[in-house]
């Protein structure tokens, strides 16, 4: 079994991929010596792990250092960590490691396919993954809590608002004007780039994940599907990938002397 630790701008997430799927684990501040002691605990079977943070990389080192007390095989997932996918980012190296990560899982999902991966999380991220396999950029915005937040704070006297309920098209109150301008905002903001992708892109594939995907999906019916796991779904598969031969700069698995770029040491080699 692996273990996947995704460090968010907010929270911390884990996940263990077995056979039957991903069994998720509740979020946290920050991964602790007892956290990873009970979780490893409960899933004794995980025998390897891959750590990606967004937070930097103190919060990432800092929670590989925790596994590898308990574990033989860790992965930092960090930017000259290789990945089965091409990446056409000017800057791979300010790259975000769960938009990195998502695109290889869609990528996965759907090889040799034009893939639009739209992130509703603590920001907003629209990435395209093309058809060649390669991942060619994608823009990133506010999210809803952080628009909502925004307008509370950077202004003298809006209240802070929430999703709750249906937005209205034209708010009748300042509650639901501010609703309607975030919610609606970001649907139609999101309808336009799927639009427009589609327009240059034939075949578009569209997923949705983030905490928030689910509110958006019920109302953009042009997607393909929401999957909550797809930043887990891509670093497993890039512990996957590092872990096998599948990836051409490991060392083969009867010896060698590990790759420079390997994100395994040398007691760590398959």
């Amino acid at each position: 079994m692996n273990l996947i630790v995704d460090i968010g701008n907010t929270l911390t997430k884990t996940a263990v991929s077995c056979p039957e799927g991903f069994r998720v684990g509740e979020p946290v501040a920050e991964l602790t010596a007892g956290s990873v002691d009970a979780l490893l605990e409960r899933w004794p079977e995980v025998d390897r792990a891959i750590v990606a943070s967004t937070r930097g990389e103190q919060a990432r080192r800092h929670a590989a250092d925790l596994l590898r007390r308990r574990l033989t095989r860790v992965v930092e997932f960090s930017p000259d960590v290789p990945v089965p996918l091409g990446n056409a980012y000017r800057t791979p190296r300010t790259l975000g490691s769960d938009r990195l990560a998502a695109a290889v899982a869609a990528n996965d999902i759907y090889p040799d396919r034009n893939v639009l991966i739209v992130d509703f999380g603590t920001a907003v991220t629209v990435d395209l993954v093309t058809a060649d396999n390669t991942f060619r950029g994608g823009n990133i915005a506010p999210g809803m809590q952080m628009r909502f937040r925004a307008l509370h704070d950077y202004t003298a006297s809006l209240p802070l608002c929430g999703e709750e309920g249906e937005p209205e098209l034209l708010g009748t109150t300042t509650e639901t004007a501010i609703r309607a301008g975030v919610l609606c905002g970001m649907l139609f903001e999101i309808q336009g780039y799927i639009a427009r992708m589609r327009a240059l892109y034939g075949d578009l594939c569209v997923i949705f994940t983030g905490g928030d995907a689910k509110y958006f999906a019920k109302r953009i019916k042009n997607t393909i599907f929401a999957d909550c796991n797809l930043v887990f779904r891509g670093l497993n598969r890039i512990l996957e990938y590092n872990a096998s031969e599948e990836n051409p700069i490991l060392p083969g698995r009867c010896g060698g002397s590990p790759h420079p770029g390997s994100p395994f040491g040398p007691d760590e080699q398959h």
